[in-house]
C-alpha cells in the first residue's frame, strides 16, 4: 500500500505494520475535549444552625460563636456563603474563565465541609481516644503538660493547645477534645507519631477501633 510503511524483523522474520503518516498527524492535532465538573452534591446540602451559636459574616470572612468556643475563618473568594433563617448555603460564584470555573467546583463541597465543622465544633465539639499498648507505658496530665512513659530513656513531656483538652483514664487511655477539628487532629497526630503501633507485638499508640495488621515474626530453626 502507498500510504503504509512496514517494518521488516532480521531475527524472526515478521511484517510489524506502523500506522499510516496521516493517521499520527491527524491524532496528534486533535483537540483534548473539555472536562465538565459536576456541581458537588455536599456543596449543595444547607448547614443547620442550632440554638445558642451565632453566625457573623463579613464578605468571605465567617465567625461562629458557642458554647464551646469561637472560631474564624476567612474562606476562599470562589463562593457565597449566606445565611437564610437558621441554615448556612454556599453558593459557588460563576466565572466565564474555565480556569477559575473548575477552582469553584472543586472549593464548592470544602468550603461548605469546613463551615460544618465550625459550627459542629462550637456546638458539640470533636474528641479522639488513643490507647497506649506496651510495658510501661503510661500517661499523666498536669495543667497544659502531658507526659507520657514509651519506652524512652526520658519521658515525653508534650505541651497541650489552649483550644485542646486531655484527660487521663487507667494511666493508658487518652481522651483528646476540641471545639477545633485541626487542631484536635494535628494533636493526636503528634501524640502518635511519636510510638506508632509496630506490626509484631502490637506495641504503640493506636486511636481507638484502629486496625493495626500484625506479620508473623522470623521462626527460630
Amino acid at each position: 500500500m502507498a500510504h503504509m510503511q512496514c517494518m521488516h524483523s532480521s531475527f524472526n522474520g515478521r511484517v510489524t505494520a506502523l500506522r499510516p503518516q496521516h493517521a499520527r498527524l491527524q491524532s496528534a492535532r486533535s483537540p483534548i475535549p473539555a472536562i465538565e465538573c459536576k456541581e458537588s452534591r455536599i456543596g449543595k446540602q444547607p448547614v443547620l444552625i442550632p440554638s445558642g451559636v451565632t453566625v457573623t459574616i463579613k464578605g468571605t470572612h465567617v465567625t461562629v460563636k458557642g458554647p464551646k468556643g469561637q472560631l474564624e475563618r476567612t474562606f476562599p473568594d470562589m463562593c457565597d456563603i449566606i445565611q437564610e433563617d437558621n441554615k448556612l448555603k454556599v453558593i459557588k460564584r460563576e466565572f466565564s474563565d474555565p480556569a477559575k470555573r473548575r477552582r469553584a467546583y472543586a472549593q464548592h463541597g470544602l468550603i461548605r465541609s469546613l463551615a460544618n465543622g465550625m459550627i459542629v465544633g462550637t456546638s458539640e465539639g470533636f474528641a479522639k481516644d488513643l490507647q497506649l499498648i506496651g510495658v510501661g507505658y503510661r500517661g499523666s496530665v498536669a495543667g497544659k503538660t502531658l507526659t507520657m512513659n514509651l519506652g524512652f530513656s526520658h519521658p515525653v513531656v508534650m505541651t497541650i493547645p489552649d483550644d485542646v483538652e486531655v484527660k487521663v483514664t487507667r494511666n493508658t487511655f487518652l481522651n483528646i477534645s476540641s471545639y477545633n477539628k485541626e487542631s484536635l487532629g494535628d494533636f493526636a497526630a503528634s501524640v502518635r507519631a511519636w510510638r506508632p503501633p509496630e506490626p509484631y507485638k502490637g506495641k504503640g499508640i493506636r486511636y481507638k477501633d484502629e486496625v493495626v495488621r500484625r506479620k508473623e515474626g522470623k521462626r527460630g530453626k
